[in-house]
């Protein structure tokens, strides 16, 4: 018996092994069918063609392009025209400030959702101009000049007045392009911004009636409310979660969740936000899994050899 238990720890271990690296993603890709990455390419969407003027591009957003009619633009000094609730009730979702739109979002993404928001965004399924469907944003039609130069104007203005990319943290990241639909109650965020602390309930209880309200004309808008997040990265994983940000259609043909349009720096970012949130000791875990693995080894060879000392005293 004693020479057959080397042979039986390594049947347990390839076994073991086997289960874990074979049959758990086997069953993973029949759960939820595998969908590559297009690294953020967005190679639908036509490349700028001309070289943007920032300063052009100001007055296009701030004038003709009419966008502060809707968004708002902080940086800028220009808050939004109406609260969040407001703002739902009138277009289903809450415009994002653009501050810093030029480095969460990609260029190309947002020429195409200047020009043809149904399309940049792919839900031109739920939006059919043909069938006057109309997206809640209205496209941009061009001031009388280059419609291709004006759009490479603003383009150009969104991204001077944003942070540089690295400065872009995971929570800016999450909150512009997830936190308008989607609730991440572990880090104590809701639709409408993030939860204060209250002295006195009756505040409490008129925010979350703020909530309620926001999240009815947002399931009016989507079909359902989009679910919270918070336990996502865990359930889902985070390659599902960086192509579904990527293209939800490849996932879920004719969802109503559009495509996000962001950077792959950015989509990186919102993932890493979400990691945080689901497991918020996840990297003092590792720290001590290292820890807890040098010290299964050091055990595992003083109990052989204490073992073989056994053994040994034995015979």
């Amino acid at each position: 018996m004693k020479n057959k238990e080397p042979l039986i720890l390594v049947v347990v271990v390839a076994f073991t092994l086997l289960t874990y690296w074979l049959v758990e993603p086997y069953a993973h890709s029949v759960l939820h069918k595998h969908v590559e990455s297009e690294n953020f390419a967005y190679a639908d969407l036509k490349p700028l063609a001309k070289t943007g003027n920032a300063a052009a591009g100001k007055d296009l957003v701030m004038g003709a392009g009419a966008c502060t009619g809707c968004h708002s633009i902080e940086k800028d000094g220009m808050p939004a025209a109406m609260d969040a609730v407001a703002a739902a009730a009138s277009y289903g979702v809450n415009p994002p400030d653009l501050s810093n739109a030029g480095s969460i979002y990609d260029a190309k993404f947002l020429a195409d959702v200047i020009v043809n928001p149904a399309h940049a965004l792919k839900v031109e399924h739920k939006f059919d101009a043909a069938k006057g469907q109309m997206h809640p944003m209205a496209p941009f039609a061009g001031a009388g000049g280059d419609l291709e130069q004006e759009v490479a104007d603003m383009v150009a203005y969104l991204q001077s007045i944003a942070v540089k990319p690295s400065e872009v943290t995971p929570k800016m990241a999450y909150e512009n392009a997830c936190g308008r639909c989607h609730a991440l109650s572990y880090e104590n965020w809701t639709q409408i911004g993030e939860k204060p602390a209250f002295k006195f309930e009756k505040d409490a209880l008129a925010y979350d009636i703020k909530v309620l309200e926001y999240q009815e004309h947002l399931t009016k808008y989507m079909g359902k409310l989009p679910p919270d997040l918070s336990m996502y990265i865990r359930s889902r994983g985070e390659h599902f979660i960086s192509t579904f940000i990527e293209n939800p259609q490849a996932h879920l043909e004719g969802t109503a969740m559009p495509r996000v349009g962001v950077t792959a720096d950015a989509a990186h970012k919102v993932i890493e936000h979400m990691a945080d949130a689901g497991d918020t000791k996840r990297h003092e875990r590792a720290s001590v899994g290292k820890m807890v693995m040098i010290y299964a080894v050091i055990f595992a060879i003083f109990a052989l050899l204490w073992k073989k000392q056994v053994w040994k005293n034995l015979h």
